[in-house]
């Protein structure tokens, strides 16, 4: 039986069929567990075991990337993936909220590593080293019960914290989406999501890793390099967020009637095209449907517990819904006092089952707090029709869906607070056809201060990920406020 998780070990069977294809190469299952033991090998320098050490990497869609996560695995550690596109202060939050012991870097990404590694007196390892290293260390036994994933996700405490998973957990998650939606060894999917998150980690990488099929990798989004890759007619599924559907639909809409036609004969070809992360308009689902043959699956999950709801593979998809609880999954909703609500009636989802997470990294009164005897409190809100769940949005008004990604408005609120011309801020999400929800602000200037939307995103670039900058901002001589002097978030969102 081999020392390595099953998530690893199980590539043995596949050894000479094309795992990962990127840049214009292509590398066999056969590759990454040589790489993969390469990695373990540097990483572990000498020990026997980096028994549950974190290392955090930060290395692009690719070959590395996979034969990263799973040598830290093989070595004993807890892979901690970093944001591409985060600014340095999001980069040190994580590191110092992970404390990895060891820090992997590849050749652009370094630059922005090494002086963090240095300030934290962390080990950094380079992606070229660590995959020029032999391979000679005898590996430990990882035993399903240990932590394998550290991904960071924003809550209601303002910053992102971090959900720990385990090796059986993330196993769960995999077989129960390979079961689901029919996964085999002959499928190939193309990644254009970014490698932080559960979407791309699990819905895509390893299920397609755990069936014997080959991951296509973009570095990043791009619609007209990914409609390129649709028209190939090599793909067998799509899975991306409501933002990259509306790209690609306008990338459609631009090119010429001949092209359009093979666009969308090409689209036909996949089996399965799948639409996460956030709510999808009814609109966009009509949309692609005209123009792809497709009737876009959603689906249901989040950071702490992977996917909990789907759509059916085969069957009747309903729009604005998100289907019903995956193999091995239970799903209930509950009213305030977490009494069981009955179907037709708004409640919150509250998961249970082997696919959720351990514990918040290092918090563990919000671990404790995030469950209810035994069952985690999605703060998401539901209600069931027809034996379908429909999403009604967040419990919390200070959780924000932006491009698929979660953000917390308390967050973006303080790091705005230092801008010279902001006295005060409050930051919603108000429904977006493009984005899902935009992020919001209404700001109180500072006597004789004057700010534009133009202004505050660009300051705000160098301090927050993307999918955090503002997209709109309200200057008001006063915020809403209750009479405990708290800002009335729903007030703020009707400026917009």
């Amino acid at each position: 039986m081999s020392a390595a998780p099953p998530l690893v070990a199980r590539a043995g069977a596949f050894g000479a069929r094309t795992a990962i294809a990127a840049g214009g190469a292509t590398w066999t299952y056969g590759d990454l567990l040589a790489a993969s033991a390469r990695v373990a090998a540097r990483l572990l320098d000498g020990r026997a075991d980096l028994a549950e050490a974190r290392v955090a990497f930060q290395v692009p869609p690719g070959f590395a990337w996979v034969a990263v996560l799973w040598g830290i695995w093989r070595a004993g550690g807890i892979a901690v993936p970093l944001g591409l596109a985060h600014p340095p202060a999001e980069l040190e939050h994580v590191v110092g909220d992970a404390t990895p012991e060891i820090l992997v870097a590849a050749g652009e990404q370094e630059a922005a590593l090494r002086p963090i590694a240095a300030r934290e007196r962390r080990r950094l390892v380079t992606c070229a080293e660590a995959l020029a290293a032999q391979a000679e260390a005898a590996l430990p036994a990882v035993a399903p019960s240990r932590r394998a994933l550290i991904v960071y996700t924003s809550g209601t405490t303002g910053t992102p914290k971090g959900a720990v998973t385990t090796h059986a957990a993330l196993q769960a998650q995999v077989t129960a989406l390979v079961e689901a939606w029919g996964w085999t060894a002959d499928d190939r999917i193309l990644l254009v999501l970014p490698l932080h998150h559960v979407h791309g980690i699990v819905n895509v990488v390893l299920c397609a890793l755990w069936s014997g099929a080959t991951c296509d990798m973009l570095p990043r989004f791009d619609a007209a390099e990914t409609w390129a890759r649709i028209a190939e007619g090599r793909l067998t599924l799509f899975m991306a967020v409501p933002t990259v559907y509306r790209r690609l639909v306008a990338a459609w809409e631009a090119a010429p009637a001949e092209a359009r036609r093979a666009m969308s004969d090409a689209c036909r070809r996949l089996r399965l095209m799948v639409s996460g992360s956030a709510a999808l308009p009814v609109a966009t689902l009509e949309r692609w449907r005209e123009l792809s043959g497709h009737v876009l699956l959603e689906r249901y999950g989040m950071t702490e517990l992977g996917m909990a709801l789907s759509n059916p593979l085969h069957g009747v998809r309903r729009p604005g819904y998100v289907g019903r609880p995956l193999p091995g999954v239970e799903v209930r909703l509950v009213d305030g006092e977490g009494r069981a609500v009955p179907e037709g009636t708004p409640g919150e989802i509250e998961v249970r089952g082997p696919g959720v997470f351990l514990e918040y990294w290092g918090r563990p009164e919000a671990t404790r707090t995030a469950f209810r005897d035994g069952w985690f409190r999605t703060g998401d809100t539901a209600v069931v029709e027809g034996g379908d769940y429909r999403l009604l949005g967040r419990t919390s008004v200070d959780i924000i869906k932006s491009g698929g990604e979660k953000v917390s408005a308390l967050e973006i609120e303080e790091v705005l607070r230092a801008h010279p011309a902001v006295a005060e801020c409050a930051v919603v999400g108000v429904a977006d056809p493009d984005w899902g929800e935009k992020v919001c602000v209404a700001a109180e200037l500072r006597p004789g201060a004057a700010l534009s939307l133009e202004e505050l995103a660009a300051w705000a670039r160098v301090r927050l990920a993307p999918c955090k900058v503002p997209k709109a901002l309200r200057c008001v001589e006063a915020l809403p406020r209750n009479a405990m002097g708290k800002v009335v978030k729903p007030e703020v969102a009707k400026l917009f």
